[in-house]
């Protein structure tokens, strides 16, 4: 046992050599005075520009409430074709559901941010669409297994009395599978919250793209500014869906 928490910590003494002590130029940093100084220059805040946060901060919330929205309604039918129990076909359609989850879960939000600001330009639409694809992988993924793990016997019955594949869906699996899904949509529009406030920095709108001018100013102050309305921000989205799951649980 010993030996083993002595690899350990002589492991964890190598990356912090290599990591930290040897790539860091300490000479720019300018040592305990250079760090203490260049945190004090952040806390004089930049109240003038309170005016200009006021619509970077709407429009980041509602890059969060348009992309959850839409990417909750793209992962439905991704949803129906990655359930085993549902699907049309379990051959091919059934791993195509898989990888959409898969793809969508792998590719960062800003990386998808840098895709769309490419293809439709600045502004928060890019933003947006980032967000929406960026939550169809989670979204997607946890209907698909709500509805993996639904009870079967109203679906039998309700095919049994002759229904169709939309009565099945809507009486027999829908009602189930609902308040894990509205949870799910709750939780991932409180995670968009924070994933809308930095598509700015790629050029998508909303708080991030104010953080990034204010950095290139050198406007401690503005950043420090922008920092405290993301952080009100997720603040109220914490609230809000705190409230919205007690509702629905």
């Amino acid at each position: 046992m010993t030996v083993i928490w002595g690899a350990v910590i002589l492991v964890i003494a190598w990356c912090v050599s290599g990591t930290i002590i040897e790539d860091t130029d300490w000479s720019r940093i300018g040592g305990r005075s250079g760090v203490f100084a260049g945190i004090v220059r952040y806390l004089h805040l930049d109240l003038g520009l309170i005016p200009e946060l006021i619509v970077p901060t709407l429009e980041t919330f509602m890059m969060a409430c348009v992309g959850t929205v839409l990417g909750c309604f793209f992962s439905l039918p991704v949803a129906w074709l990655g359930a085993a129990n549902v699907t049309p076909s379990k051959t091919i359609l059934y791993p195509l559901g898989r990888f959409l989850m898969v793809l969508s879960r792998s590719v960062h939000e800003i990386v998808w941010a840098l895709i769309f600001v490419s293809a439709v330009g600045l502004g928060a639409l890019p933003g947006i669409l980032a967000i929406a694809m960026r939550s169809v992988g989670f979204i997607s993924k946890i209907t698909a297994e709500a509805i993996e793990n639904i009870d079967a016997k109203p679906v039998e019955a309700i095919r049994a009395v002759g229904g169709n594949q939309f009565q099945v869906m809507y009486y027999g699996i829908l009602p189930q599978i609902y308040p894990v899904v509205l949870a799910t949509v709750i939780f991932e529009w409180d995670i968009n919250i924070r994933r809308s406030a930095v598509m700015g920095l790629v050029g998508a709108g909303g708080l991030g793209l104010l953080f990034f001018r204010q950095m290139n100013s050198f406007n401690y102050g503005g950043v420090s500014m922008v920092i405290i309305a993301i952080l009100l921000l997720i603040v109220l989205g914490e609230v809000i869906s705190h409230y919205l799951r007690k509702a629905v649980i």
